[in-house]
């Protein structure tokens, strides 16, 4: 199932999204389609958020990079497109208990509003426009992809691009240009990391081959 929602709801903090989508529950049970499709964009960009924080530290834990990586790709693709990213239906369309949910998400809540305080709209060029919105899409799958590099054992290979992909995240949601234009910085030093290294490897194998002639 592909469902379209409103981008155009990014001039909102995440923080009042998430408030009115507690305060729109009704029922005993709600599905994550259900709450990602109240949330629009926030709510993709939060999840995005959240799935780099295991990733700002020098070294990660070996293979989740390559499962949150996939998950920032997915999101990145759908802000891109403008669509819902494609989930299971088992995972979409879970009953998940709302009385259980609801703690949780307004804890959500008070973290995101102390984040508030550092974060305001800024150089609005580079977050407004539905051009701008696939340009940084591409640039969030970008920093996805390069999250998913096998290079978690070289320090600080997940954790440039997940300081990327939290900014960009943050700079998107709250139309902060800067956080916008410091993601483009930090995806730019990843590629000049990553080029480093493997320039170092073909030279060091470079090397051990001409002793071993």
């Amino acid at each position: 199932m592909t469902i379209t929602i409103g981008f155009a709801d990014t001039d909102r903090k995440t923080s009042d999204v998430l408030e009115d989508v507690i305060q729109s529950m009704d029922g005993e049970h709600i599905t994550l389609r259900e709450i990602l499709s109240k949330m629009g964009e926030s709510g993709l960009l939060l999840l995005c958020g959240l799935l780099s924080l295991p990733f700002l530290v020098p070294v990660s834990i070996p293979g989740v990079s390559t499962v949150f990586g996939a998950g920032i790709v997915l999101i990145g693709i759908a802000i891109t497109f403008n669509r819902l990213p494609w989930l299971p239906s088992k995972i979409a369309d879970r009953r998940l208990d709302r009385e259980k949910l609801v703690p949780v998400l307004k804890r959500g809540v008070t973290i995101l509003r102390k984040v508030d305080r550092y974060i305001r709209p800024r150089l609005p060029f580079l977050t407004t426009g539905v051009l701008m919105n696939r340009i940084n899409g591409l640039m969030l799958t970008g920093a996805g992809v390069l999250l998913m590099a096998p290079l978690g054992f070289v320090p600080f290979s997940n954790t440039l691009p997940g300081v990327a992909i939290l900014c960009m995240s943050a700079g998107i949601s709250q139309r902060d240009g800067a956080m916008v234009a410091a993601s483009y910085a930090l995806i730019a030093a990843t590629i000049l990391y990553f080029s480093i290294i493997v320039l170092l490897a073909v030279s060091a194998g470079q090397s051990l081959t001409g002793l071993g002639g």
